[in-house]
């Protein structure tokens, strides 16, 4: 179930072959064919750390392989003044979910990541500080801290360390996979989302995540949004997933 990246530093490797070979085309058939190849990798590069589910630059969990009516439900953000009512839910709903935690967030409030545990639930590394305008463009140096901060935080907090990592934003930049690599963590996405972080009506968010449902899907969900709703938003998906007979379970 793992995805552990392998070869972190292969994209490196065929980006500057890309580029070489768009240079060699140029000076062989001319720069109108030369200049756009460049470009193009360029391009392609920047698409792979815009879109979470990309495989170009790392493995990713999109979707987990099931035949029966289960999904993985994850809840971005926390901890947070949510957190112990999604927990209640979850109890109410007999759903498990893994808590993508924030370093910082976990080590001021650590008695709620004991809380999740308690309950049967998982929690995964979401960074040491959450910098969502800017963890796409992170230096090296800068992403390693932010993985690496957070995975010593959590780990000791937790006891063990996780085993899964979601990018900031699910934005994962050529960076994150040598970050990943060291620790043994899995970069997890999603295939049904809502847009909770900012949309506030339970209605339209579960009528955007109903869109991705299927066995196996990865639902993403937050917690402690700026709109104050998170918690009616996930009671509201609980409640469909029911009634579409699906459960919520962990990967094993």
């Amino acid at each position: 179930m793992q995805r552990v990246p392998r070869h972190p530093w292969a994209w490196a490797w065929l980006f500057a072959a890309a580029q070489i070979g768009g240079v060699l085309v140029g000076w062989r058939f001319g720069w109108a064919w030369g200049v756009p190849l460049i470009l193009g990798t360029q391009a392609l590069l920047f698409w792979a750390t815009l879109w979470p589910q990309s495989r170009l630059l790392s493995p990713v969990l999109v979707r987990l392989p099931a035949t029966a009516r289960t999904v993985w439900l994850t809840i971005d953000d926390g901890p947070s003044d949510d957190t112990t009512a999604m927990l209640d839910l979850l109890d109410r709903f007999d759903a498990k979910a893994c808590f993508f935690v924030v370093g910082e967030r976990a080590a001021a409030r650590p008695h709620l990541v004991a809380e999740i545990l308690r309950r049967g639930h998982e929690i995964g590394n979401h960074s040491a500080t959450h910098p969502e305008k800017w963890f796409w463009a992170l230096p090296p140096r800068a992403m390693r801290a932010q993985i690496a901060d957070a995975q010593r935080t959590l780990a000791a907090l937790a006891g063990q360390p996780p085993r899964w990592f979601r990018a900031v934003v699910g934005m994962s930049n050529p960076f994150v996979a040598a970050a990943l690599k060291p620790l043994a963590l899995t970069r997890v996405a999603w295939c049904a989302r809502g847009f909770d972080a900012r949309e506030a009506d339970p209605a339209r968010v579960v009528a955007r995540i109903a869109r991705g449902l299927a066995p196996g899907a990865i639902v993403l969900l937050h917690e402690g949004a700026p709109h104050g709703r998170s918690v009616a938003v996930v009671e509201a998906v609980l409640q469909h997933l029911a009634a579409q007979g699906y459960r919520c379970e962990l990967p094993r």
